[in-house]
């Protein structure tokens, strides 16, 4: 009998430990990310977003919500969230020529997203002159930042994480409670609300989400900071979304500001610039929420049966006009 209960017993410690390695291996802090060397490698098959009745799948290997129609009840989040008294501090760049996507960004904003809250938008632009009137609805106010100009979109794209760490060490941390850096070239079409916050949130990439992770356009050169062997990868992150608190947010941005200035300093830019250091951080650093591809969509892709809803969209526009370089 006493052979039998140390049996029983080393074979439930085993599976615990096995659990516990499978649920470390989704669940590492930035301290993996950082220091590399020291990651313990564990090989899982890459999560679905459909399963294979052609059901959206609702939460994550690591237990965090993946956000569709039909997964919240929107008046009882709302109802929740308001009563916390919070402010939502809503980042934008448009620079150059893109400006002309500020209004379309800013009323259709007006009309669906986090409508009831107090949202504060904090636009950094070239041009504080090409800013449209925009009525505002109660507790919403827009804060126009100056910023230099640039002849390259990629640079632009690159110096983003550094401006919105500075923004929130110097104000938000004062300021806001919840953060989200959101693309100009998009509009919304329809509800975003307290259903989408969480301590660290991503959005799933329109493009991607049901593509295997062998063909995601990860960072590939092993040299930049931004790199990710082709065997790892949960999910293809859009760089148009990120948010969360504004502590969590600012690690983001941080991390993401370090980790492009070691590869520039060693003349190395990522695949797509800040969206690939964004899929790095979260290889490591798991959000603790996902928004789906509802959250994120392309105007020019047709409608799918997974996705019941748009709710932010990329606009159509023609890059070789809006871009100061190809």
């Amino acid at each position: 009998m006493k052979f039998q209960n140390v049996n029983t017993f080393l074979l439930a410690l085993a599976g615990i430990s096995v659990t516990g390695l499978i649920f470390l291996g989704y669940t590492s802090t930035s301290v993996r990310y950082k220091e590399k060397r020291f990651c313990l490698k564990l090989s899982y098959k890459q999560p679905s977003v459909v399963g294979p009745d052609g059901k959206v799948i609702a939460v994550t290997p690591w237990l965090s919500p993946i956000v569709w129609e039909g997964t919240f009840d929107p008046f009882l989040t709302d109802s929740i969230y308001r009563q916390q008294n919070i402010t939502i501090a809503t980042t934008v760049f448009a620079l150059g020529k893109y400006t002309q996507f500020l209004k379309d960004f800013l009323e259709s904003a007006e009309q669906n997203y986090f409508v009831g809250f107090r949202v504060h938008y904090y636009l950094f632009t070239d041009q504080p002159e090409q800013v449209p009137e925009v009525n505002l609805g109660e507790q919403r106010q827009l804060t126009v930042l100056k910023v230099p100009s640039s002849n390259r979109w990629q640079e632009i794209t690159l110096r983003r994480m550094e401006k919105l760490e500075k923004l929130i060490e110097s104000r938000l941390v004062n300021e806001a409670d919840y953060v989200f850096s959101l693309d100009v070239d998009t509009k919304f079409y329809g509800r975003w609300g307290a259903e989408s916050l969480g301590r660290l949130v991503g959005v799933i990439h329109p493009g991607y989400y049901q593509t295997p992770r062998e063909q995601f356009p990860y960072e590939r050169r092993p040299e930049s900071q931004a790199y990710i062997p082709h065997a790892e990868g949960d999910y293809y992150y859009g760089g148009a979304v990120v948010g969360g608190l504004v502590k969590d947010v600012h690690e983001v941005a941080k991390t993401c500001r370090e980790q492009l200035d070691i590869d520039a300093a060693k003349s190395i830019e990522a695949a797509w610039q800040e969206e690939s250091h964004l899929n790095k951080y979260f290889l490591y650093n798991k959000p603790s929420k996902v928004l789906s591809p509802e959250y994120l969509w392309q105007d020019f892709k047709p409608h799918t049966n997974e996705v019941k809803i748009i709710r932010f969209s990329q606009v159509i526009k023609n890059y070789a006009a809006v871009r100061p370089n190809p």
